[in-house]
């Protein structure tokens, strides 16, 4: 008998909780790391207070889980606490996906995971789908080659955008071809159709994640970026972004409707590097989606432009500069485990 068909839910369908790992690596954060686990903690309330949904967070030791209680003190009763060795906190692309198959059964899609593309294997992190996958309580799906979660968007609708830098990189899974890595996709996350888009923002390290560069937030409908100035180096790479997405149809033929937001700009950081700063690396958590903020003048204009997308829910920004030293956002740090009925 075969198997019931896989369906990945979009993120804006209810969740049992969110998955995330508390910042504690020094050697990792250095000055950034009070900074970020401050930005932590801003995020965690925003998830779980006024009814928010639980959050399940891995620490490193005793010390780790100290620290996170004191300054998680406000939504304490929303959170468990789990003993897991990660090598840092990007459970988006560590922890495991979270399917459904047809019966409507949750099951946590494990794969492998190389450091993205050899650049930061750091102890521990190759494990954490599969003890993420224990600790839900949900039956792991193994699968034997490199995904990782910020790599893929769905829309609950058997649509899948993601982009060739990533996917269709030699230091990923060099044995699977486009043709390859959609049967993938279809037989692993029930992905009807995938979308790909060429390239991401300059700088990088996941080697263009899908979720800095576009997102659904509603079926049919994508929210990209738009550099307010000519002189941003990824303007180019933003304006072929949007242009390329409202040339696409999606799973069920729909022309996808896209919609943009401003950029953040031009960030650098203390070496002088261009960060990858995006304002569409939001969590969509049951109350409340919360945007990523960097101290740009656009902060609060994107804030505004992506509120009234989401009706039903608040729509918060919330500094994550810190949290960005390292290479990510909210929804780099965040894996939602859907709600079963």
């Amino acid at each position: 008998m075969s198997q019931p068909p896989l369906h990945q839910p979009a993120e804006w369908e209810r969740h049992s909780a969110c998955w995330l790992a508390w910042p504690s690596h020094g050697h990792l954060w250095q000055s950034n790391l009070a900074p970020a686990q401050a930005e932590f903690a801003a995020l965690c309330q925003a998830i779980a207070e006024d009814g928010g949904e639980p959050l399940e967070l891995l620490v490193q030791d005793d010390y780790a889980e100290a620290e996170a209680r004191r300054v998680l003190t406000p939504v304490l009763g929303q959170v468990r606490f789990h003993r897991v060795p990660v090598g840092d906190i990007w459970l988006r692309d560590t922890a495991p996906i979270f399917v459904k198959d047809g019966a409507g059964a949750l099951q946590a899609a494990c794969f492998r995971f190389n450091g993205w593309g050899g650049k930061y294997e750091l102890p521990g992190d190759d494990q954490v789908a599969g003890r993420v996958a224990a600790l839900s309580g949900r039956p792991s799906l193994d699968h034997d080659w490199i995904l990782e979660g910020g790599s893929v968007e769905a829309d609950g609708d058997g649509t899948v955008l993601t982009t060739r830098q990533c996917l269709l990189n030699p230091n990923r899974n060099p044995g699977m071809d486009q043709a390859g890595i959609e049967a993938a996709l279809r037989a692993d996350l029930g992905a009807e159709k995938v979308i790909w888009l060429d390239e991401g923002l300059l700088n990088d390290h996941t080697d263009g994640h899908i979720d800095t560069l576009a997102r659904f937030v509603a079926p049919g409908v994508v929210v990209c970026m738009t550099a307010t100035d000519p002189a941003d180096p990824n303007a180019a790479t933003l304006e072929r972004i949007a242009v390329d997405l409202a040339r696409m149809t999606d799973a069920r033929g729909r022309q996808l409707q896209v919609l943009r937001i401003p950029s953040p700009g031009v960030l650098i950081d203390e070496a002088g590097e261009l960060l990858p700063a995006s304002y569409v690396n939001f969590y969509i958590g049951n109350r409340t989606v919360v945007v990523p903020t960097y101290g740009s003048v656009n902060d609060k204009a994107a804030v505004a432009a992506l509120a009234p997308l989401f009706p039903g829910r608040r729509v918060l920004g919330r500094s994550a500069r810190a949290i960005l030293s390292g290479g990510g956002a909210f929804h780099c740090i965040t894996q939602q485990q859907p709600e079963v009925r």
